[in-house]
């Protein structure tokens, strides 16, 4: 099994599960005994300051949304960029918590780049090789720039980097230009 860790999960449309609908999911764990992973691009209507102060009554300084990570229910979860506030490494330079102490010391760091998540999307084991075979799913590499970067309009543009790979090793170009039409 090759593990997708560190990989983007786009949601194909032969997917039929319609809480991944145009979703980019990041995949922070993945072994035999299943896969956990982030949403990027489902932001709520909610800050972190303001989810902060009703959970801890501790001021936040960040106006960030809270991302909605899946629809399983657990713990606050951050992805940021300070090794010191890691439970783990998703890629390099992108670093996962769920620890409170850790949450604590990111929401509060000012020019920490951060992205706080509200359930998270979970496979049991081989589910979500099931899924990848059937196509439900496409991946790409996770960049640091897509995962802190605007996710409005994430799942176009990493599909849009999938696309132009396949097409690529389709035609065996050395280069494809952004827009084919173009030509």
């Amino acid at each position: 099994m090759r593990s997708l860790q560190g990989q983007f999960l786009v949601a194909s449309p032969h997917l039929p599960d319609p809480n991944f609908f145009r979703s980019v999911v990041l995949m922070v764990q993945h072994d035999e005994q299943g896969a956990l992973g982030l949403i990027l691009n489902r932001p709520t209507n909610t800050t972190i300051r303001d989810l902060w102060k009703k959970l801890t009554d501790e001021e936040c300084p960040s106006i960030r949304p809270v991302d909605s990570g899946g629809p399983v229910q657990g713990p606050l979860m951050a992805l940021h960029t300070v090794v010191e506030f890691a439970d783990s490494e998703v890629i390099p330079g992108v670093y996962f918590a769920s620890r409170e102490e850790f949450l604590r010391k990111v929401v509060h760091e000012v020019e920490c780049p951060c992205r706080v998540f509200l359930g998270y999307a979970g496979w049991g084991a081989g589910q979500l090789e099931s899924e990848l075979e059937v196509g439900g799913w496409l991946t790409a590499p996770a960049t640091v720039e897509e995962v802190f970067g605007d996710s409005g309009d994430l799942w176009r543009s990493v599909a849009a980097k999938i696309g132009s790979e396949i097409l690529k090793t389709a035609v065996k170009a050395k280069h494809v230009p952004q827009d084919p039409s173009m030509n």
